[in-house]
């Protein structure tokens, strides 16, 4: 534990300044920062627990990512309209998005066909959906309620539902998929992405590291790209003002 201490003091104080920060500009839910390094935290260590005992299980490895899973769908639903239609379509667009990264990089052997990498390489490509649908269902819902009365425009012009919202899906894709472009743009350059650094700490060559980050970078962008067409696809025939997206 006395190893832990300087560990616990940075990220202490790093969530400290983080607070106080967002609380002298009085920023909403100032705290949430803080609440979610602590809840990550408690996640972690219990995942660590977990990861010693079935990293080298097919079987449980399988049950690890289906957990990953349900827990993102359930994420992105929250954050973009909490109902069951939503949650199926979730479901859907984010399956089909990792299930087609992950055939394509075990089926080519861009990757070993081991647990330790479709344990790791899933939980990344699954996280980056996660992150990439929820950006792409909220500027798409923000985007026509903004341009609702374009919409309603097209809509009295004779114009289907998906016509009059085409402009605005696009758009809303587009956006989502910026901070990842950006990340595989700059990797090298501005930043070293975490499965890099992490194989790199884990004994691998600068060069196996960099073959393990290119995959995962072209494998988050494909699952990334497939999911947030496909539910912006599901969410874009609008007939009415959406609700308000939840915070």
């Amino acid at each position: 534990m006395a190893g832990l201490a300087p560990t616990l003091l940075g990220v202490v104080l790093l969530i400290a300044i983080v607070t106080v920060v967002l609380r002298t500009y009085r920023v909403p839910h100032p705290f949430a920062p803080a609440l979610a390094v602590l809840r990550g935290a408690l996640q972690l260590a219990a995942i660590s627990l977990i990861l010693s005992g079935i990293i080298s299980d097919p079987l449980w490895v399988g049950v690890g990512l289906a957990v990953m899973f349900a827990a993102a769908v359930a994420t992105v639903t929250r954050r973009i309209g909490a109902t069951p239609r939503h949650a199926a379509w979730v479901a859907a667009a984010m399956g089909l998005g990792v299930a087609v990264a992950l055939l394509v990089v075990f089926g080519t052997g861009a990757l070993e066909f081991t647990p330790r990498y479709v344990l790791s390489f899933g939980g990344i490509i699954i996280g980056n959906a996660m992150s990439i649908a929820t950006l792409s269902g909220r500027r798409f819902t923000e985007g026509v309620t903004e341009h609702w009365e374009e919409v309603e425009g097209w809509l009295a012009l004779g114009g289907t539902p998906r016509q009059a919202t085409r402009e605005l899906a696009r758009r809303a894709v587009y956006f989502a998929l910026i901070p990842s472009t950006d990340q595989t743009k700059t990797t090298g350059l501005v930043t070293l992405p975490g499965a890099f650094v992490g194989a790199i700490f884990g004994g691998a060559s600068p060069l196996e590291a960099g073959r393990f980050q290119i995959v995962v970078l072209a494998g988050i962008l494909c699952a990334g790209s497939i999911a947030a067409v496909t539910l912006i696809h599901l969410l874009a025939p609008v007939t009415r003002r959406p609700a308000p997206v939840p915070g």
